[in-house]
């Protein structure tokens, strides 16, 4: 590969927001074409970004010979046929999370990246926050001693207002709904941060805004994905998780200040990180969080503030780096078997949530 990274990218909303401007933050990238099922929205964030091509077909991006990479940003119901068909011409890809809408995608996904070789990576910025990096060495040190228990919190209401209107992510059919969303984020931070395996889940789900309008009609349409999550966790046992449960609170329909927070308790103390990577430590006796000095992650210019957009600052340099240096893979980047793994967790939490009892965590 060239010293320039040619992307191309599917889709305009966490695009348009996060991944576009970090990527053109990096050196050594270029934003080559961008689509969109809607075409002037393409052409939108083309005129906002200066990106040469736009097509309304993702299929036409796929087949162009000026792209080594693609990123898929689009609802998860189209993950697996992009992916597959990206991976089939020759491009390295970048998906985001949720990797697919069940295991029998995923799977798909991970035998076809295996045996093309191709350069595969789920979305899962969160691990490049330098707190997170820190707070996994902690606990794979045994700083705070074997992990009896992890805790993940996320509350926002950015879908409290009912007359916020329908779109895809009220659709469980594309792939909707906060379990997916953000439940992904959590289950992979549980797997990567403690080095372990979700043996058991029980779920329950809850959609609290029932209808929504659709924008193009002006009808009531019902809302068929999740709203709120909450699962508890039995993990698998290994030299540093023993006896160890989780607890996930999810919810995107909750006033009040904006939270998002993961703690872990250990039979040595505990560690707390938050939103954008500030990370604390507390005694196993004590009462109150003390400070982990971390140098703070970088933020490309243009984006919020907040852990998504600075964990992706950062993931998107080290994959523009990896590919200009010809490597395919990203160290500590969630692979495609990653997300078939956290898949298999969000599939048995569903059942879970079903039949009302603890599920466990099957398959491969």
């Amino acid at each position: 590969m060239g010293d320039t990274v040619r992307i191309g990218i599917i889709g305009t909303g966490f695009a348009r927001t996060t991944q576009i401007p970090a990527f053109l933050a990096c050196e050594g990238a270029r934003v080559v074409a961008i689509a969109s099922g809607h075409r002037e929205n393409a052409a939108r964030v083309a005129q906002t970004f200066n990106i040469p091509h736009v097509a309304d077909d993702w299929r036409e991006l796929v087949a162009r010979d000026d792209l080594d990479l693609v990123s898929i940003v689009t609802p998860p119901a189209t993950h697996m046929e992009m992916a597959l068909a990206a991976l089939d011409a020759g491009k390295a890809v970048l998906c985001e999370k949720p990797m697919a809408m069940n295991a029998d995608e995923t799977r798909r996904m991970v035998e076809r990246a295996e045996r093309t070789g191709a350069f595969a990576l789920i979305d899962h910025e969160l691990r490049f926050l330098n707190g997170r990096r820190r707070m996994r060495e902690l606990v794979q040190s045994g700083e705070i001693g074997r992990v009896t228990h992890i805790k993940i919190f996320f509350r926002n209401a950015t879908r409290a207002r009912p007359d916020r209107p329908w779109n895809w992510w009220s659709d469980a059919k594309q792939g909707g709904g906060v379990l997916g969303a953000i439940g992904s984020h959590a289950v992979d931070s549980v797997r990567w941060l403690l080095g372990t395996e979700v043996e058991e889940v029980c779920c329950s789900l809850a959609t609290h805004i029932k209808e929504r309008r659709d924008a193009q009609t002006g009808a009531m349409r019902p809302v068929t994905s999740d709203d709120e999550a909450l699962l508890l966790l039995r993990l698998a046992k290994t030299d540093l998780v023993e006896d160890a449960t989780g607890l996930i609170s999810l919810s995107v329909v909750e006033a009040g200040r904006q939270d998002h927070f993961t703690e872990i308790f250990g039979t040595r103390g505990a560690l707390r990180i938050e939103e954008r990577g500030e990370l604390w430590r507390a005694e196993p006796s004590g009462d109150r969080w003390e400070m982990v000095p971390v140098e703070p992650t970088d933020l490309a210019p243009g984006l919020l503030d907040n852990g998504w957009s600075r964990g992706f600052t950062a993931f998107a340099r080290e994959i523009v780096k990896a590919l200009r240096e010809g490597r395919r893979s990203v160290e500590g980047a969630a692979t495609f078997a990653d997300g078939h793994r956290v898949q298999l967790v969000l599939d048995a939490a569903r059942r879970a949530h079903e039949s009302g009892c603890w599920t466990s965590v099957n398959g491969s």
